[in-house]
């Protein structure tokens, strides 16, 4: 099936929070286990933006965004699946390209203004950060072309992100957690953001 290319100059239309939450809807609605759910699908994009150049550039766009909904049905370019109609594939395809543009504007340009789609629980008057879906989106990316990535990973910073989102084959795992332990959880979710920005700092302005 053809896609659009990503085009990094294209106008910077950031999706609303409205557009966010239908997304997110749609997506956990989908008929397919492999299904990305929002967080999921934000550190996947976030991993094709801060990652090696080519991982973007050089796979053709049926090579990594099909993965966001589970991968296309078999009956070719007519069908839909596993969405329920063309025009909502099309939709969400021009939804994903948006948010992987706004991704990388502001990780490129405005980094502080950057804010990960993590899950947030509240207990206790306390806000309690879980990164895992975001980071095994995050490692889903990596998986597309692991050797690009060369050294990164022995990076001891990373080590949170490979913690949460269940480890990279082929690259060391750092000591297991308990990551059913909210405190514990919070705590290596919270490292992540500063642990990804590292990765694009050698390539500012």
């Amino acid at each position: 099936m053809d896609y659009p290319r990503y085009d990094p100059q294209s106008p910077v239309t950031p999706l609303s929070a409205d557009e966010l939450e239908a997304l997110d809807a749609l997506l956990q609605a989908l008929p397919s286990d492999a299904a990305m759910s929002l967080d999921g699908l934000d550190g996947y994009l976030t991993a094709l933006i801060v990652g090696p150049p080519d991982t973007l550039t050089g796979l053709p766009t049926a090579d990594w965004l099909p993965l966001v909904w589970g991968g296309d049905g078999e009956g070719g370019h007519e069908e839909a699946a596993p969405f329920a109609s063309k025009r909502q594939r099309k939709t969400t395809v021009v939804q994903l390209l948006r948010h992987l543009r706004h991704l990388s504007e502001l990780l490129h340009h405005a980094p502080r203004d950057w804010q990960p789609v993590f899950s947030v629980a509240e207990k206790g008057g306390e806000e309690w950060i879980d990164a895992r879906d975001w980071c095994t989106g995050f490692l889903q990316a990596v998986d597309l072309a692991p050797q690009a990535w060369g050294q990164t990973w022995e990076r001891p910073e990373l080590a949170p992100l490979l913690q949460l989102g269940g480890g990279l084959e082929g690259s060391p795992m750092p000591p297991a957690v308990d990551l059913d332990d909210p405190v514990v959880c919070d705590r290596l979710s919270r490292a992540v953001p500063d642990a990804v920005l590292g990765l694009i700092a050698p390539h500012d302005d």
